[in-house]
C-alpha cells in the first residue's frame, strides 16, 4: 500500500552498490540535507525548501534502509557509516565539499562526517540534533530499541509495523509537540513509506548502534574546525536542548546557537522561515571561508 500511495519522486543513484533515493533543487554551493531517525528525506524538501530562496544547490538523501534507499536486513546502520554513505553521495554529484545541516539523529551523522572526512564538509547547519550519548532515550521510543537482529527481524516482519501504525498518531504528536503534525503528513509528506517492516528494521537499527559511535565522537567535537550553528526548539519534547545544544558552545569553536521560544523538535515544520535564514547564515559563513583559502 505504501510503496503505491507514496512512490519515490527522486533520483535514483547506485553507491556503494545499493540504491539511494535522492532529490535535488536550485544550483551553485551545495546543501546537503541528513533526516532523522525513522525520518525521510521529505523533512526538508516539503517544508524548508520554499523559503530557502535561490543561489544554493539544495540535495537529500534517504539514508540506507530509509525511505526509499535500499535495505538490508542486518544492515549496518553505525553514524559513522551513515556519514560515509553521505560522502559517497557526494563523490556521485561531482560534489567536493556541502554544508551538512543534519536534523536530530541527522545531526549527529553530520558531525561524524564532519570528523571522519573534515575535506568534505564546508560548515554544519545542525536542527534539533542529537550530540550528546547521555540524553535518555525518549519513552517513545523504547520500543524501537530492539539489539538483537533476527528479534529485530522477527518484530519487524510480525507486529512491529501493525503497531507503529496503531500509536502513529500519539508519535507523531509526541515529535511534533507542542505543534501539531501537518494534516497531510501520512501521504503528502510521506510519512505513510515508514511503516514497512524494511522501514521498521533500519530505524531500530539506526537507534541500536547510536552508543557504538556517539560517545567517541562526542569527545572529538574541539576537533571541528568549520563554520557550525545549532537551532534548538526550547519546547522540543524528544531531544534536551540544553544537553544536546547549548552545551556546544564549549566545546566547537564559533559555533553559532540559536534558540526558539515554544518550538518543538520538528523546527523546519513550525518556523521554516526562520530555519531556512539559519542554514542561509552557516552556508554563506563556510563558503565564504571556502573561497577565502582558495584566494
Amino acid at each position: 500500500m505504501a510503496e503505491a500511495t507514496v512512490p519515490p519522486d527522486g533520483q535514483i543513484l547506485r553507491i556503494k552498490g545499493r540504491r539511494f533515493h535522492v532529490v535535488e533543487r536550485g544550483s551553485g554551493p551545495a546543501i546537503l540535507f541528513v533526516h532523522g531517525l525513522g525520518g525521510n528525506l521529505h523533512h526538508f524538501d516539503i517544508p524548508l525548501w520554499g523559503a530557502m530562496g535561490e543561489g544554493y544547490r539544495l540535495i537529500a538523501a534517504d539514508r540506507r534502509g530509509s525511505g526509499w534507499s535500499g535495505h538490508i536486513w542486518g544492515d549496518d546502520g553505525r553514524l559513522t557509516t551513515h556519514a560515509s554513505d553521505m560522502v559517497a553521495l557526494l563523490d556521485a554529484l561531482g560534489i567536493d565539499k556541502a554544508v551538512f545541516c543534519g536534523h536530530s539523529l541527522g545531526g549527529a551523522v553530520a558531525l561524524a562526517a564532519a570528523l571522519d572526512h573534515p575535506g568534505r564538509v564546508a560548515g554544519l547547519a545542525l536542527l534539533a540534533p542529537l550530540t550528546d550519548h547521555a540524553s535518555h532515550l525518549p519513552p517513545a521510543f523504547r520500543p524501537l530499541y530492539i539489539p538483537n537482529a533476527t528479534v529485530r527481524r522477527f518484530i519487524a516482519n510480525t507486529y512491529g509495523v501493525p503497531a507503529a501504525v496503531r500509536h502513529a498518531k500519539e508519535a507523531l504528536d509526541f515529535v511534533f509537540g507542542p505543534q501539531h503534525p501537518p494534516a497531510d503528513f501520512a501521504v503528502e509528506g510521506k510519512a505513510l513509506i515508514g511503516f514497512r517492516p524494511s522501514h521498521f528494521d533500519a530505524t531500530s537499527t539506526d537507534l541500536v548502534h547510536v552508543s557504538q559511535d556517539l560517545p567517541t565522537l562526542q569527545k572529538r567535537y574541539g576537533e571541528i574546525a568549520v563554520p557550525a550553528g545549532v537551532l534548538f526548539g526550547m519546547a522540543d519534547q524528544v531531544l534536551d536542548p540544553m544537553a544536546n545544544g547549548t552545551a556546544l558552545a564549549g566545546r566547537i569553536a564559533g559555533v553559532d546557537i540559536e534558540l526558539l521560544e515554544g518550538v518543538g523538535h520538528m523546527p523546519q515544520f513550525a518556523e521554516p522561515e526562520r530555519v531556512a535564514d539559519f542554514v542561509r547564515r552557516i552556508a554563506a559563513r563556510a563558503f565564504s571561508q571556502t573561497d577565502a583559502g582558495r584566494a
